[in-house]
């Protein structure tokens, strides 16, 4: 039996349609049953004006008549003639999954969570991702940039610092990736644009809003740029188009949220985080601690003031200390106190990390020596800038916490399909 697809439903009108999918919900108005069937298409309306035994979140066959319905979103409905219980649910789930605000704790929410992924709320979440992550790719091809794939297990530490997980490989000590960052460097001078979508590690012991252990970092590396404004640039324009991805293909799960996408301006604004630290006590009456360069609060002000000064819901940061800068970033020509890197906010909240690369061999060993490193481990990354290397910069883009602020999401945990915390290795 050819099995039919809920998204080619209007274009069958008054023919009869084999469906597969899971109950979502049912109600009963007199003796006629309404059942809403989900497939991985969409979800579409049945009426039986008979009793039939099923119950929401069953997976069932079913047959019936297509019907025009003006009061449903995609114009149809199906007159339900024959069902069949595919899977019955074994006992009553965890949560109840036809409530359709689904406001429920964040602990409840995870520790049951291959079940609450099945909500149309959660559901909708994922979607979105999934458009992002499509975005991104369609986008950075159209660019001319090459998809990679680096490693995850590393002989050294990309980042540097003590935020790394240490495992054991083989007789050898080794650590998981906390960025693409070395191997992306080394791509560009292989195809001087390159881009990756993979998971990254940082062993952070925290308890926030904002953080995970494991991420999916989507990223990017082009080569032959005169300044960080050329990356800050081509960012912006991925931005911009990736959203009107979204918004073109993603309206249905925005609107479940009632969400309005942020419009991406066509020069997102770029203030120096010196100027931000002023602005921030100026206007709002905040000193951001000498302790860090911008803490959350910070970052939540300047978002604010690009949203009342800009009108815009972006804001590149410019121009980081040195001192808290990977060793590959680029010094400022200008300060040499200062670096040529960026955040990207989004929202009040940083998103995206980058910068300028040092290409020189002899500036690169310099910095690292500055800041106390070794080359023991980074070998191959060195060896890479001996054999000539053009100027370059690149970006890493945290998906998940993009996610989370575009829908107004209490926690990144909830755009993160099996979130891994300080406790949480489960399910």
């Amino acid at each position: 039996m050819t099995r039919d697809l809920i998204r080619d439903l209007p274009k069958k009108i008054g023919e009869t349609v084999n469906l597969k999918g899971r109950v979502t919900n049912t109600r009963k108005l007199g003796s006629i049953t309404f059942a809403q069937l989900l497939d991985y298409t969409g979800t579409i309306q049945t009426v039986w004006e008979k009793e039939i035994d099923i119950k929401p979140g069953e997976v069932v066959s079913l047959s019936g008549k297509v019907k025009e319905d003006s009061r449903s979103k995609s114009g149809v409905e199906v007159g339900g003639e024959k069902i069949e219980v595919i899977s019955k649910l074994l006992e009553t789930p965890p949560v109840d999954l036809t409530k359709s605000k689904f406001d429920i704790q964040l602990s409840t929410l995870l520790d049951h969570r291959t079940t609450t992924l099945r909500h149309p709320r959660i559901h909708a979440i994922f979607k979105l991702y999934n458009l992002l992550l499509e975005g991104y790719e369609k986008v950075m091809r159209e660019e001319g940039f090459t998809e990679i794939k680096t490693p995850k297990i590393l002989e050294a530490a990309s980042e540097g610092g003590a935020n790394f997980f240490k495992i054991n490989y083989f007789d050898k000590e080794a650590f998981l990736a906390q960025s693409p960052q070395l191997y992306k460097q080394i791509m560009v001078g292989v195809f001087e644009r390159v881009f990756e979508i993979g998971s990254t590690f940082r062993a952070e012991p925290h308890f926030t809003t904002r953080h995970i252990n494991e991420y999916i970092s989507i990223d990017a590396e082009m080569g032959f740029i005169e300044s960080f404004r050329d990356v800050t640039a081509m960012l912006n324009k991925v931005v911009k188009k990736i959203f009107a991805h979204i918004r073109e293909n993603g309206q249905e799960y925005l609107d479940l949220y009632g969400v309005e996408l942020d419009k991406v301006p066509d020069e997102i604004p770029h203030l120096k985080l010196a100027e931000v630290r002023e602005i921030v006590e100026k206007e709002y009456g905040y000193k951001i601690p000498d302790t860090t360069d911008i803490d959350p609060e910070g970052e939540r002000l300047a978002g604010r003031y690009a949203k009342e000064k800009f009108g815009s819901s972006f804001l590149f940061i410019t121009h980081y200390p040195w001192s808290d800068k990977p060793f590959y970033t680029m010094t400022s020509k200008d300060n040499p106190k200062e670096t040529e890197g960026f955040d990207l906010l989004y929202n009040g909240m940083e998103i995206v990390t980058g910068s300028q690369r040092i290409h020189d061999y002899d500036t690169l060993i310099a910095n690292m020596k500055k800041k106390g490193m070794k080359d023991k481990g980074l070998e191959f990354y060195l060896e890479t800038f001996k054999y000539s290397m053009p100027p370059h910069g690149g970006w890493g883009w945290g998906s998940e916490r993009t996610i989370q602020l575009m829908l107004g999401l209490k926690s990144v945990k909830e755009a993160t399909l099996f979130p891994r915390d300080v406790k949480r290795l489960k399910p």
